[in-house]
């Protein structure tokens, strides 16, 4: 009988303690903290997700910058540049900030700068903060821009429609969509250029600019009225009679 005994003690002791060490091992992983700390971190590229896993943000080197992602759909668009993309509640990009900068094997300046946007729902930047240096010059300013209400991810689906059409009929057909507004305008820019004038640019539905305000980097300022073609209807200037 006490052999009996002895041994139910120690099935009893060891299913005790196996309950034990099992409550204390599980209660130890949901009390542990869920915040990492660390004091530096490399790393090619960040996502940043919803619990439900939408995309809501990546921050990315040069080498694994996201495409164009619409919906959680991702279409082919180099970019060539680091930076940080934003995306809306359902996965789609609306905005980001992008920097680059390099030469060439000549030590020629390719391109250098940035830029901060914000898009219009399913289109293309409303807003830009732009600071650019490249081999055509310089450029500094504010670009506020009207959007068409086609969803933007048409354009990446025609694409390869595109770039399979003749030189000749392609470049027809851009410059029609850009006199047409297809792929929006142009209404407000607050710039700094290669000239060196500070300038202010109102233009009407089209882009074309119909009222520029500048300051050149002499003093010398003016107020301009331009019609659709760019004629100048009439100029202020500090020395010119009202």
């Amino acid at each position: 009988m006490k052999g009996q005994w002895g041994q139910r003690f120690l099935v009893i002791y060891s299913g005790v303690l196996t309950t034990a060490v099992v409550s204390a091992l599980l209660s130890g992983f949901v009390v542990q903290p869920k915040k990492l700390q660390i004091e530096e971190l490399d790393v090619q590229r960040i996502n940043l997700v919803e619990p439900d896993g939408t995309l809501r943000m990546v921050i990315s080197d040069k080498t694994r910058f996201p495409g164009a992602i619409y919906r959680g759909k991702e279409y082919a668009h180099p970019r060539g540049v680091a930076g940080m993309l934003f995306y809306n509640d359902e996965g789609s990009e609306n905005g980001g900030l992008i920097f680059g900068g390099h030469k060439d094997k000549d030590g020629k300046i390719v391109d250098s700068g940035g830029s901060l946007t914000f898009d219009k729902y399913e289109q293309d930047q409303l807003v830009q903060l732009l600071g650019a240096h490249d081999s055509s010059g310089h450029l500094a300013g504010l670009i506020v821009s009207d959007r068409s209400d086609r969803p933007i991810e048409q354009d990446f689906i025609e694409a390869a429609k595109l770039k399979a059409m003749p030189e000749a009929q392609r470049d027809a057909l851009m410059q029609q969509r850009e006199k047409d507004g297809y792929y929006g305008a142009t209404r407000i820019s607050v710039t700094r250029g290669d000239d060196g004038v500070a300038k202010v640019s109102l233009r009407d539905a089209q882009g074309h600019p119909r009222i520029v305000m500048g300051v050149a980097a002499d003093g010398a300022s003016s107020l301009k009225f331009l019609d659709a073609n760019g004629k100048l209807l009439s100029e202020l200037t500090p020395t010119a009679k009202p």
